[in-house]
């Protein structure tokens, strides 16, 4: 492992992001926590990360401005980046607004792109580094009434697959995250988005809405063999350190149960098998 263990994480005002972040510290990496909103990042550096980033991955300003603020830190260096970001905007597709897909593809997979394309300059110049994005299972199958985020990371792992490729001489290595369900934010800040952005009482999906609305909203993991966002820093920690991370890694039973499925069942007994999972 290189001596400079600097890294920069998205989406660290809680769940995974904040976990991760905790977890690297720990370890002795120098933690380039980043959140979106002042009052997180003011938190994050009250709990001892001070080299604590505003970065909200919607403004190509604020993207540019926390990759000048990090590389003059650390003298132009970077070990590592993890892509960490993301939101669910739970509704039926033909409930998408053009802008609502649109916000979703923004954080999910524009601004992801922008801040890792700033980056990989560094990475080139010095040999080596780490890029590890977190997807979901969501990433390689889909669930109803899920469209937008499964459609932004699908496309997230279609340009990783591709820019891991173009980057095999360069020494910078390429790893996905493919978590199932984590305890976090994640559900709370999906319903958030869904009645900001869908209107229930003009769909047809209505009565779907009110059975959707109430798993959403239920305390507790919403399903089974949900893991704490521990189970995800286990995954970042061997994509960072081991001389050969593996391209993709799956985190949950239901990720490596679907991945299995998908490789196995003809394609209408598969989507069979993800109707059932979606109305759980």
């Amino acid at each position: 492992m290189h001596s400079t263990k600097t890294i920069l994480i998205t989406g660290c005002s809680s769940g995974i992001g904040l976990c991760v972040a905790e977890g690297l510290k720990d370890r002795g990496y120098r933690v380039f926590a980043s959140a979106r909103k002042a009052h997180d990042v003011e938190k994050l550096r009250e709990n001892g990360f001070e080299d604590a980033l505003l970065l909200d991955l919607e403004d190509s300003h604020s993207i540019k401005q926390a990759v000048d603020t990090l590389l003059t830190k650390t003298n132009g260096e970077l070990f590592a980046l993890f892509n960490n970001a993301a939101y669910g905007q739970a509704g039926a597709v033909e409930d998408l607004s053009r802008v609502t897909l649109r916000a979703s593809f923004e954080t999910n997979l524009f601004g992801t792109h922008e801040l890792t394309c700033l980056l990989i300059p560094t990475m080139r110049k010095q040999g080596y580094g780490r890029i590890i994005q977190n997807s979901s299972v969501l990433g390689f199958i889909c669930l109803p009434y899920r469209g937008a985020y499964n459609a932004s990371k699908y496309a997230l792992e279609g340009l990783t697959d591709t820019l891991r490729m173009e980057l095999r001489n360069t020494g910078i290595k390429v790893s996905l995250i493919e978590p199932g369900p984590i305890k976090s934010k994640f559900r709370a800040n999906a319903f958030a988005a869904y009645q900001r952005n869908i209107d229930k009482q003009s769909s047809p999906h209505r009565d779907v809405y009110e059975a959707m609305e109430k798993r959403l909203t239920k305390k507790g993991p919403a399903v089974p063999f949900t893991l704490p966002p521990e189970a995800v820093l286990k995954k970042v920690i061997h994509a960072l350190e081991n001389e050969n991370p593996k391209i993709r890694y799956y985190v949950t039973f239901p990720t490596h149960l679907l991945a299995t499925l998908k490789r196995l069942l003809p394609h209408k007994w598969l989507e069979r098998v993800l109707l059932k999972v979606g109305d759980d």
